[in-house]
């Protein structure tokens, strides 16, 4: 995606990316791109990528800022929720390994 050189809408605060006259570049622009990532992709290797979506993204960035340990009230922030349950209850997801690896923390002897 080129830069934005331009003059820079002020009443568009916080976005990341901006189109070229200084807009948020939208939701169903960066589907678009994933889509056509992931498609070219699976067009050249055999085993194929599931479909991902910026939304994907959001999740696998919550689940992985929490397993780190990153603050739940600061993630909380930073994913933009008024409520930590979503952030905790619906965004963050936890993998098997996970759930092993914290049972061996309690089980193993140090």
């Amino acid at each position: 995606m080129p830069f934005f050189y331009g003059k820079i809408d002020v009443s568009y605060v916080g976005f990341l990316f901006l189109d070229k006259n200084g807009k948020p570049s939208g939701t169903p622009r960066w589907e678009h791109y994933f889509k056509r990532i992931v498609e070219k992709y699976n067009g050249i290797y055999k085993t194929p990528l599931p479909e991902i979506t910026p939304h994907v993204c959001r999740h696998t960035y919550c689940s992985n800022m929490a397993k780190s340990g990153m603050n739940p009230k600061t993630l909380q922030y930073l994913m933009g929720h008024a409520d930590i349950g979503v952030t905790l209850n619906t965004y963050t997801h936890v993998a098997y390994e996970d759930i092993q690896e914290e049972v061996l923390k309690v089980v193993k002897p140090r």
